[in-house]
């Protein structure tokens, strides 16, 4: 196996298990190839993955009996094994630049020598691409493969699953998920709108959307995981998924409400499966005739600059999960298949006889794990109306105070500032109006305690909030007021209930057995009781 970059080394990765599965007649060495510019990170994935591995200078002295890849821009030592060259994206539709002469090539094609040699062979997932190649690369004529693609119809047979990944990445209860994918290159979606990960964020209500981000392997190789981070410092503080470059972005696509994009092929993939999409960029690398530049004529293209929550929203509401189905027909041929036609061609140039155990299984993703960091500083805006049952209902919409900008109060509502305890901008917790500690208090008395230390520590703070008994919260106001919070339905973070209170305190209404509608958002409403404790000792009001 032939190990040149990321992209192309998790390609493999991803499918070799299940087509060599308990196959004692097979060893898999890896030859790592250090010639690429995108090469960062190989090693590391190689040696995570269990991998065994040679130099690439090694190849000359060792006889394979086949050299399989899915990158197509290696020199293949002498010899006169086969070669089968596995697709890394969704056929051949971007122009990349030639690292062997001052051009653009078709990614994807291996080169012109290897062709002559009769060794190669290229996999495609379309017959429409074995026709592409003949009219741009005749020397391919006869050294294609139908196989259909591992990579999609994993993500297909996953699709049952998507509620589950959300809940995983922290979009339960009727969130929204949106993933921004981004290919590399000045085209791509962050090539030209670098920002727009945080433009989404600060657009997009905390409770009721988490934002993803699938950025393209050879981006984090080029530039490096620290460099990305800290460009996109902002979107991360204010809870940015940010997938690791393997595996993990499949689960993300899958549970996708949405998917922003540009011309590579997971946005293309998004679509396929049915997604809503919106490209943001569509770059002229792109190939013409291609499924790839068939969704940029058929999608929405995204305005940055144009409200992006009302382009989101009128996305998802107006989208049929079949929009993209004649699109996704010219990209994959039979899906369900790739990895039983894979394992045939594999085996068949291994000139040996196929597992008797049955096709190859394709198995659903794992769940993935949250890749954000917590948030822990809002801007909060609040409405109090009445609900239908005639009681005040306050309506609570946060945004992260790391993207929110300057925010003013509009006509009917409040505003203000929210932080976790775990803040770590002193300068935010100083001036926020309402502190909240996350995990419940062992008892009512430490919760009292921590509310008393916090008002006096903060005097900024007017509310100060901390979980107790499950549903229950303790609250307390800069007056000395200590109210008790009860919430009929799921746990919810202690910020909402504090928001309420923190309203109800600036339209003046009572915190003594009432009972309230809180709203969050568009996601869901739960009713809440408050009650009256014994007040604060006066010197925690100082």
């Amino acid at each position: 196996m032939a190990a040149r970059t990321v992209t192309s080394t998790a390609r493999v990765l991803e499918c070799l298990p299940a087509l060599l599965r308990g196959d004692s007649r097979i060893t898999v060495v890896f030859a790592y190839d250090p010639t690429s510019a995108f090469n960062n990170g190989v090693l590391d994935l190689l040696h995570d993955s269990g991998c065994r591995i040679m130099p690439w200078s090694q190849l000359e002295t060792v006889t394979p009996d086949l050299i399989l890849s899915a990158s197509e821009n290696i020199d293949v030592p002498e010899g006169d094994c086969p070669v089968l060259v596995l697709p890394h994206g969704i056929g051949f539709q971007k122009l990349v630049p030639d690292s062997r002469a001052p051009r653009s090539r078709l990614s994807g094609v291996v080169p012109d020598s290897l062709l002559e040699s009769g060794r190669a062979w290229l996999a495609v997932s379309h017959p429409d691409q074995e026709r592409q190649l003949l009219a741009t690369h005749p020397k391919t004529a006869g050294r294609t493969l139908l196989v259909g693609d591992p990579c999609f119809d994993e993500l297909a047979v996953s699709l049952p699953r998507a509620a589950a990944y959300r809940d995983a990445l922290g979009a339960a209860d009727g969130r929204r998920l949106v993933v921004v994918s981004s290919t590399w290159g000045p085209t791509s979606l962050l090539g030209r709108y670098p920002k727009l990960p945080a433009e989404l964020l600060a657009a997009l209500p905390y409770d009721e959307y988490r934002v993803a981000a699938v950025v393209h392997p050879n981006v984090w190789a080029a530039h490096g995981s620290w460099q990305i981070r800290a460009l996109q410092a902002e979107a991360l503080e204010a809870g940015l998924l940010l997938m690791p470059t393997v595996h993990a972005w499949r689960s993300a696509l899958v549970a996708a409400s949405a998917v922003v994009g540009d011309h590579g092929s997971v946005t293309l993939m998004g679509a396929a499966l049915g997604k809503p999409v919106l490209l943001a960029a569509f770059g002229s690398d792109s190939v013409p005739g291609t499924a790839a530049a068939c969704l940029a004529q058929a999608a929405p293209h995204l305005d940055p600059r144009g409200d992006l929550r009302r382009q989101i929203e009128d996305a998802v509401q107006s989208h049929s999960p079949d929009r993209y189905a004649a699109i996704s027909e010219l990209a994959f041929a039979e899906p369900g298949l790739a990895l039983t036609r894979l394992r045939a061609a594999l085996y068949r140039l291994l000139k040996l006889a196929e597992p008797t155990s049955g096709p190859p299984a394709v198995l659903s993703l794992p769940h993935p794990d949250p890749p954000a960091a917590t948030v822990t500083s809002w801007t909060v805006t609040t409405a109090v109306t009445a609900s239908a049952a005639g009681h005040p209902r306050v309506t609570v919409h946060r945004h992260p105070a790391a993207v929110s900008g300057d925010r003013q109060e509009a006509a009917g509502t409040f505003l203000h500032l929210a932080c976790d305890e775990a803040e770590r901008d002193h300068r935010l917790t100083e001036s926020a109006s309402v502190v909240v500690r996350r995990h419940p208090a062992e008892t009512a008395v430490s919760a009292l305690g921590w509310i008393r230390e916090t008002l006096h520590r903060l005097p900024g703070s007017l509310v100060c909030g901390v979980p107790v008994n499950g549903n229950g919260f303790l609250l307390g106001t800069r007056g000395g007021l200590i109210t008790e919070a009860t919430v009929t339905g799921p746990a919810i973070d202690p910020g909402l209930p504090a928001a309420l209170v923190y309203a109800c305190l600036r339209a003046g209404l009572p915190l003594d057995g009432v009972l309230m509608t809180l709203r969050i958002g568009d996601v869901r409403e739960e009713e809440v009781g408050l009650r009256l404790r014994p007040r604060l000792p006066s010197d925690a009001r100082q």
